[in-house]
Order: structure tokens, then sequence, then C-alpha cells
């Protein structure tokens, strides 16, 4: 595994991205290579790229979107990429030498332009090149965004290739200015594609959705020329610590998913990290698993290897899974004859989907049409309902009232530009000329995209529309695309009447999701600090920026009282108990409590059962025997 972090003489400086879906530890991992590499005396610069970052909560201290050196660790940097600082550096990179060459008629278009929902994306590529291409350190580790982000980011070179080839002006400015980003992005995707200087690695979790994430991860890379170097398997449930039936089952079914990714993964390097006592954070934890994972270290005082489990170890501070009392029912639907829109958000990896899927199973049971999107370009719902779910809504079969669907940028894409040229098809030929080129920039899936999610306001076809959405930093960017993508509809490319038609949508949309009447904003986290903090802050961030607010918060992974009673499982659930009050005090909302189940629900009948757990407070009825063996 050295090899591939470790740079040599000839192939400085050395790339490290870590990638995944949301939730599966890639900030941890690159962590804790950036201090092992530090600690071997190499120049380490460490970048997120994650919207939604948290560096500075896994060193203890402010990063931000500069070069920090990290306390206590010589030869460790660290920058967290601001979307809006970026962006706003990007366009002054572009205006500035302009300025003194252009009348101001011409740069008050360009600045137009600019406003382009691409430049946010395009500007955090162009950060990320220029630490790709800095001498000065040895290693340079990129934690990236959940993989559907990722993916598009490492796409966005080729995307522009065709618009720079042609020397035109584009959505992020004129083609002549950006020849010189045309040679940086081509550079960066040389370095991407040679595995002598990049090394990708993928974490995933010992379960059926990261697994299937990853397959198609690799295979979508794959396609770009880049190779997958090694996979951190992280999570495993320790041997020593599953002394009942509960988790003795519940870690066979893991061994059963470690023999899937042995077999998918067969050529690819493999590294098994077990679930920790405690969370992982500070220099010195970091340190230790470091050594983990490239000396092969035991982690001790960490580790659960050697650890002694007490049987039948007496947990004193017992707490009680309740969920929030009041009728779900009732919760969601409280006017008759109205659309209840419904939104889960939170970090990657917490559940949204699944939790998602089961109030929608538990909404139809209860007799009304409902509908679940998914605005996530990572989804799995297919997998979690065993049926294919398409671009257009499905009926899900063996319930009633069930129908499911998945924003498909392509194909949403394709409607979007049907749209947009049958309403200017009345223009002049070079005008429509214009316009298809305008449309057939890459920012375009971004606002077709947003344009069907805003389509599903528009129906009275359903009871309740329930909305799985994206991680929250890319949830909070799709809430605040409009704001860009109006003044770029305005430039001119567009008919005045379409542009006012989408500002009166935007308008509606926003408007019905600030109406707590209408709209519910759930955000779904488990009991630890990093889903925790990063959920509050998404729900800050959409009050001040949207005028949203969080209605419940649903704490997910919650471990049973009548199993896990040994040293390492009570310490865990010390730890969610700490958390829970916390979740409790800085929300102050009501709390729908999940407890962990022996697998992810997957299925109609799994997915009704939960529903009964979670909504009818019948969570000690998934504890008994015959109830387990249902969850198979």
């Amino acid at each position: 595994m050295n090899r591939l972090i470790e740079p040599d003489k000839e192939n400085k400086p050395r790339y490290i991205f870590f990638s995944g879906k949301g939730g599966v530890g890639k900030s941890t991992m690159s962590c804790a290579t950036a201090v092992w590499l530090a600690n071997k005396g190499y120049k380490t610069l460490l970048v997120t790229t994650d919207p939604a970052p948290n560096l500075g909560d896994i060193f203890n201290q402010e990063i931000g979107h500069k070069i920090t050196a990290i306390d206590g660790i010589e030869n460790l940097f660290a920058i967290e990429i601001d979307p809006d600082t970026a962006s706003d550096n990007y366009r002054e990179s572009i205006i500035s030498p302009l300025k003194d060459l252009v009348d101001e008629k011409t740069l008050w278009t360009i600045k137009e332009q600019l406003k382009s929902p691409c430049v946010e994306e395009v500007a955090a590529f162009d950060k990320f090149i220029e630490y790709m291409d800095d001498p000065q350190y040895d290693v340079v580790i990129f934690d990236t965004a959940p993989t559907g982000h990722t993916i598009r980011l490492l796409e966005l070179p080729l995307g522009w290739r065709e618009a720079l080839d042609k020397n035109t002006s584009t959505c992020i400015g004129p083609g002549r200015s950006l020849q010189s980003s045309k040679i940086k992005y081509e550079k960066a995707i040389k370095y991407l594609q040679n595995d002598n200087r990049t090394s990708f690695i993928f974490i995933l979790r010992p379960e059926n959705s990261s697994v299937l994430e990853t397959k198609r991860s690799i295979e979508e890379i794959s396609k770009l020329g880049i190779k997958t170097s090694a996979l951190i398997i992280n999570g495993l449930l320790p041997s020593e610590a599953c002394t009942d039936s509960f988790f003795i089952k519940k870690r066979q079914k893991e061994m059963l998913i470690v023999e899937k990714i042995e077999k998918i993964f067969e050529h690819v390097t493999k590294i098994f990290y077990p679930l920790m006592e405690t969370e992982l954070s500070g220099i010195r934890l970091l340190e230790k698993v470091g050594r983990f994972l490239y000396e092969g270290q035991n982690n001790e005082g960490v580790a659960v290897s050697g650890s002694h489990f007490q049987q039948g170890f007496d947990y004193k501070e017992q707490f009680e899974i309740r969920n929030y009392n009041k009728d779900i029912y009732d919760i969601f639907c409280q006017k008759k004859n109205e659309t209840r829109y419904i939104f889960f958000a939170g970090k990657g990896g917490v559940g949204k989907s699944t939790i998602a899927c089961i109030t929608s199973v538990y909404l139809a049971g209860k007799g009304l049409k409902t509908l679940i999107v998914t605005t996530d370009p990572a989804s799995h719902l297919n997998n979690i309902f065993k049926q294919d779910i398409s671009h257009k809504p499905i009926e899900i079969s063996g319930i009633k009232n069930l129908f499911a669907a998945r924003i498909d940028q392509k194909e949403a894409l394709k409607e979007y530009k049907k749209r947009i040229l049958e309403s200017v098809k009345h223009l002049d030929e070079d005008t429509i000329k214009s316009i298809k080129e305008d449309l057939n920039s890459p920012c375009s899936e971004e606002m077709s995209a947003f344009e069907k999610f805003m389509s599903y306001f528009e129906t009275n076809d359903y009871d309740v529309i329930i909305f799985d959405t994206a991680p929250t930093g890319h949830t909070l960017r799709l809430l605040e695309l409009p704001t860009d993508w109006i003044g770029f509809i305005d430039l001119g490319s567009l008919s005045k009447k379409t542009s006012e038609e989408t500002k009166n949508k935007y308008k509606d949309v926003i408007e019905t999701m600030r109406d707590k009447n209408k709209s519910t904003f759930i955000f779904v986290m488990y009991p630890e600090y990093t889903p925790m903090i990063e959920a509050w802050r998404a729900s800050e961030d959409l009050k001040s920026q949207v005028g949203i607010e969080t209605s419940i918060v649903a704490v997910n992974y919650l471990l049973p009282d009548e199993y896990g009673n040994n040293d390492f499982f009570t310490q865990r659930k010390k730890q969610q108990k700490k958390y829970l009050n916390e979740i409790n005090k800085i929300f102050n909302k009501p709390i729908i409590k999940i407890p962990l189940f022996k697998e992810e629900p997957e299925g109609l009948e799994e997915l009704k059962l939960a529903g009964d757990i979670i909504y009818n407070n019948n969570c000690s009825k998934y504890f008994e025997s015959k109830t387990i063996e249902i969850i198979k």
C-alpha cells in the first residue's frame, strides 16, 4: 500500500484522491494518510473539494479557504475550498485583464455571462488544478465530495474542451481568455490518468449500497482513463465485540458482503479497517489510524484487537429508543386536498434514502397517494425498492398508492432543450443558433435538473411528494442555483417571456418550501459529531440563505439496549447518548429515533416492517427473535 501513497524522486508531487459514498469515512482516512506522510518527512497538502467540509472539525482548528499549517504536525498543511470565494476569484481573473481592452457594454455582457451556474464548478476545478501543479509539496491529498459530484468535477474539462476549441464566447467567459485554462485542464487530466503519479482510493462500508456505488464509480472514472488504486473497507464489526445473537448475525451479513467485495474487486488492493469504540479525531488518534493502514500496526488503545469484552455487562445508563409520538401521518398531512412536500436532507451515508423510502411506503400504506423523487446523482432507490426506477414516475409494484422517480440529468437536459427551442422558434435564425450553443454548455445540465425538480411542484396528482436529496452541500447548491441561473437567462439568449416564467416558477417553489403548512424539512444524522454538526450548519444555512426552517430531525443507527452488552458497545452507547442530548439541545426540534437494523432494509416487506418500527413505536418488536429473522 505504501507504494501507492509515497512519492519518489521522479514523480513528485504525488497526488492521492480519496473518494466514495458520503459518510464512509473519506475525510478521516485522508486526514490519517496526510498525518502519516507528514510524519514521514513529506511536505503534504490536504485539500477538500467537499462543499460541506469537516477538516477543521477533525483537526480541532479553523482552516477555511486558505492554506493553513496544522497544529502539532510539521510538514502538514490543509485548505477547505470555499465555492463562493473561489467563484469570486475566478470571475476577477477573467474580467481584470479585459478592463482596458473592451468597451463597457462588452464588459457588462461578460460579467453577466460569469453569473452562469457553471462558474462555481469551474472555479473549484481551477483551484483544484492550482494545487496539482504546485512543486513546493511532495504530496497533495484530495478529500473529495461524495462520488456523484466528484465524477462531475473530473468530467468537467472534457465537457469544456469542445467549447474552448471553438474559441467562442462561453458561459464561463470568452473562449479566447480561457485558452490557458484549456492547457491546465488537459494537464490535470494527464496527471489523473498517470497512475505513477496519481492514486485514486475508494472508501466504502460493508453495506450493499456502498459496494454498488463504489462499483459504479470505478466504472465511471475508468471511462475517463483513471485507474482505481486501492479500496479501504471501513467500519467492520470486530468479531470480539459480537457476543450476542443480534450482532453475531449482523457480522455474518457483513462477512457475506466482504466476500462480495473480494469477488467484485478481485484485482484491487484492499485494506479492512474495524469499527472503533469511539470517534476518530485529533492528531494522536489519526496517527494510530495511519500506522494501522500503512504499517500494519494495531491501534493500541483504540483498536478492538486484543481488547477485553465482558459478557453480560450491566449498562447502568440505558436510554430507551422512543420516537416523536405524534402520528407521522398527522405531521406530514395536516391539510387535506393539498399536496404535502417532504424533504430528507443530511450528510451522505446517514441513511437518507432508506428512511425516505421507509416513509414513502408507510404513508402509501395509510392510503395517501405518494411519490418519492431522488435528486441525488448517486442514488440507489432501485436497490432499496428492488425495482428499476426511471426518470419518469413509475408505480412501485406490490403496493397501492406508491410511485417513484429519479432525476436523470441527461433525460432532463433533453426535455429542457426541447422546451427552450420550442419557446423561441419564432426568433431569427442567428438568435436560435446562439441559443443552441448555450444549450450545449455543460451548465445546462444543472439548469435542466433544477427545472425538473421544480416541475414536481406543478402537479396535483399526489397527496405527498417526498424528495430524497443529495448530500447537504449539494442540496444547498441546488436551492441557490436559480439566483445565478436567472441572471444567465436574462443575458438575452432566451426570450423575455421564458425568463419571466422561470423567475415566477422559482419564486412559487421557494415560497412553498418555506411554508410549514405545505413543506416539511427533515435532517437525518447518526449520533456522532461530524454528521450532527454538518446537519446543524446546513440547517442554519437553509434558514439564513433560503428562509427554510427545519421541522424535524431523524437520528439513525441507534444501538439496541437489549443487545451489545459489553465494554465495546457500552462505550458507543454512552457516546450516542451524549450526542442525542446535544442534538436535542442545538436543534430544539422533534426527534424521530431510528434503531440500528441488522442490515439495510430492502424490498417492500422489510420497508413496511421498518416503518412500523419507526413510526408506530414498535422498536421492541424488531428485536424479538422471529422479527429478526424477517430482516434478512
